[in-house]
């Protein structure tokens, strides 16, 4: 199904409180691509995002596990908006590219 794959990339991040994991996810066609607006850059650089190309399903149970997440593209934003994962006023755009942040507390 189009717009279905995303690109996931997990990591753990060790801090005072232990182990955390950190997830990235990026709708597939905006991999290596920069948006600009104003002074704010989006750069959905592989470094960060290029993780392993999954479907959006996959990608959720990811994030439903992540202590912080960062979510780029109109798929993946409105399918976690789905799941109760982010609040659509969360929901910050550059270029038109939406993106959001999640962290738990």
């Amino acid at each position: 199904m189009k717009g279905r794959e995303v690109y996931v990339k997990v990591m753990e991040v060790d801090d005072v409180a232990g182990v955390r994991i950190v997830v990235a996810v990026c709708d597939k066609e905006l991999l290596g691509k920069k948006f600009s607006e104003g002074g704010v850059v989006l750069d959905i650089n592989k470094d960060f995002f290029g993780g392993f190309l999954t479907d959006i399903d996959e990608a959720l149970h990811y994030l439903k596990n992540a202590f912080t997440a960062m979510l780029v593209g109109e798929n993946i934003v409105r399918e976690a908006i789905k799941a109760g994962l982010i609040h659509p006023e969360a929901v910050l755009k550059v270029s038109g590219i939406p993106y959001a942040h999640i962290v738990r507390l």
